[in-house]
């Protein structure tokens, strides 16, 4: 362990940064920095520690809620719900300066609240929303961006994966996390709707006019369709919050609830059910590979003692918790520009949670603040992979189109993470209010 600090430190982060850089899949990278790293410092035993500590990381209740959350959302996604949501948001939002614009936020903001999933959001509103736009003389810019913006809301409003994974690493209430979710994931749903509104109200042209308001009978029965969502969402959320069931609980209960809608809707097949869970299967493996090889490095950080030295390090800067933050902030950026989100997250969390726990930042305000980090990455060139997905939705064109698009709902994230270090209670109020 002789000779370990924050230089050797830097190059095993450098080291793992360039193996994704060049493809290399991100468990494997974080996993080979760690075993470099007990090989060279720590030797035999620390190495074939690397099975137990996968069985420890994957050995998880709060884990298992991962794929109960996954499967609930695909058994919405093909039994149909998301095109009823769309309907009914369309009725209610469609007169608003920004039109059909605000109906793409604010079914991301449902479909969020039972998926858990950023990129599962952009491709599912992205394929029911753009056939709506095409004989409508919308700025296509402006609709690509509001589709890739808004499904950033899928790891903010809970359920949420990214947070259950962050609550597993740094053992942090999940239901903590959800209830300070809630709050910012209401306020940047509204910013992203005000931003879309001035705009459209300053250029009416991007909004190609306003959509027709159709008879008040109309839109009632429209409510209809956006019921079992919501109640799901009730279900799932208030069973956490008034303490009756763990968050792994309550997903497995919105599992249930999911399958009872689809049959409801008459939407229930051996074959959906076989497609909900193939994909399931295939999402889970890919999260929990890369959560058991971010343990592993986390193992070997502790025993080489890394945290404690870059801790050392950073408080030495004389740095206050302010200043470091939006050291955090600009380091983020960075990285979201190369990494993928949940890469960022579980690669990062090893080295910058002690340090954060040393400056006493609350944790679960930090998962927030992290998730914003997340959020803002999926939009940012090169790498977000919003971008991607809702050009991949829409099939032609150029990515450049949605990059522009998407600007003023970065900069509505970046005003938001603003909000949040200057009040930290936007994240704090609700999970201290029912977790009294």
């Amino acid at each position: 362990m002789s000779g370990f600090g924050v230089t050797q430190a830097a190059i095993g982060f450098a080291i793992m940064l360039g193996l994704m850089g060049l493809g290399v899949h991100v468990a494997v990278a974080m996993a080979a920095v760690a075993l470099l790293g007990a090989a060279l410092y720590l030797g035999e035993p620390v190495i074939n520690a690397l099975g137990t500590q996968i069985w420890a990381a994957t050995d998880s209740f709060t884990l298992l809620a991962v794929p109960l959350f996954v499967l609930m959302g695909e058994l919405l996604v093909k039994g149909g719900i998301t095109d009823r949501i769309y309907r009914a948001l369309a009725l209610w939002l469609g007169p608003l300066p920004g039109g059909l614009l605000h109906t793409n936020i604010g079914a991301s903001a449902i479909f969020a609240a039972v998926s858990g999933s950023s990129v599962a959001t952009a491709a599912t509103i992205g394929t029911v929303a753009l056939p709506a736009f095409a004989d409508r003389r919308y700025d296509q810019r402006l609709v690509l961006g509001s589709i890739a913006g808004g499904a950033t809301l899928g790891i903010l409003i809970p359920p949420s994966i990214n947070m259950i994974i962050y609550g597993a690493m740094t053992n942090t209430s999940v239901g903590r996390l959800y209830a300070a979710g809630v709050v910012p994931g209401l306020l940047l749903m509204a910013m992203f709707m005000a931003v879309t509104a001035v705009l459209c109200r300053l250029r009416p042209a991007l909004a190609g006019g306003r959509e027709p308001l159709t008879p008040l009978s109309v839109r009632l029965r429209g409510i209809v369709d956006l019921a079992p969502p919501l109640a799901l969402f009730i279900v799932v959320m208030g069973s956490i919050y008034a303490g009756w069931a763990t968050p792994t609980e309550s997903a497995a209960v919105g599992v249930v609830a999911a399958l009872v809608l689809a049959l409801a809707q008459g939407r229930l097949t051996l074959r959906l059910v076989a497609s909900a869970c193939e994909t399931t299967v295939s999402v889970t493996a890919m999260i929990v590979l890369i959560v058991a090889a971010a343990f592993y490095l986390n193992f070997v950080l502790g025993i080489l003692g890394v945290p404690q030295a870059l801790t050392r390090f950073v408080t030495s800067l004389g740095l206050d918790s302010t200043a470091f933050l939006i050291v955090l902030v600009a380091f983020y950026l960075v990285l979201g520009c190369f990494l993928e989100t949940l890469s960022m997250m579980v690669g990062t969390i090893p080295i910058v949670f002690p340090i954060v726990t040393a400056y006493g930042i609350d944790p679960v305000w930090f998962g927030i603040f992290l998730v914003m980090m997340c959020e803002m990455a999926l939009i940012t060139p090169p790498v977000g992979m919003n971008l991607y997905v809702v050009q991949g939705v829409r099939g032609g064109g150029s990515v450049g189109d949605v990059i522009v698009g998407a600007l003023p709902y970065l900069a509505m994230l970046a005003l938001l993470t603003a909000l949040l270090m200057i009040f930290p209670g936007i994240a704090l109020w609700l999970p201290r209010l029912a977790f009294a």
